[in-house]
């Protein structure tokens, strides 16, 4: 079974900045898209950024466009998610996800992944 681990979660006060990593199994990281997405207790898991499989293409969503960066590193099969002004907004469990495919097409959906992390948890403070 493939198993991606994320990590860097934490708690931060408003206005601070967190990097989250996520380790991938080689054989699902080259050539496909990756995604992250979010989960507040009581909501359903947000889309929150993809980069396709190649790393050409990356894609947010709105609330985080500006704030947030994903980016690939082909060398340790990881992806990484660097998310600056964090707001208590931003608070939620985040999981990393691959897909079969490289690219981009639908990648905000989560019924796109096949692979999931168990999540790192992100705390934002007012």
């Amino acid at each position: 079974q493939v198993q991606l681990r994320e990590s860097g979660g934490g708690s931060v006060p408003a206005g601070g900045l967190l990097r989250l990593s996520c380790a991938v199994p080689a054989h699902t990281f080259h050539g496909h898209t990756l995604g992250w997405f979010s989960k507040a207790p009581g909501k359903e898991r947000d889309f929150v950024a993809s980069i396709s499989g190649f790393g050409g293409r990356t894609l947010y969503a709105g609330s985080v466009e500006g704030r947030f960066t994903i980016w690939r590193e082909n060398a340790n099969h990881t992806v990484y998610l660097q998310m600056n002004t964090l707001g208590p907004e931003d608070t939620g469990g985040y999981y990393c996800a691959t897909s079969p495919y490289s690219d981009m097409n639908g990648s905000f959906r989560p019924g796109l992944y096949t692979s999931w992390g168990q999540g790192t948890q992100v705390t934002v403070s007012s």
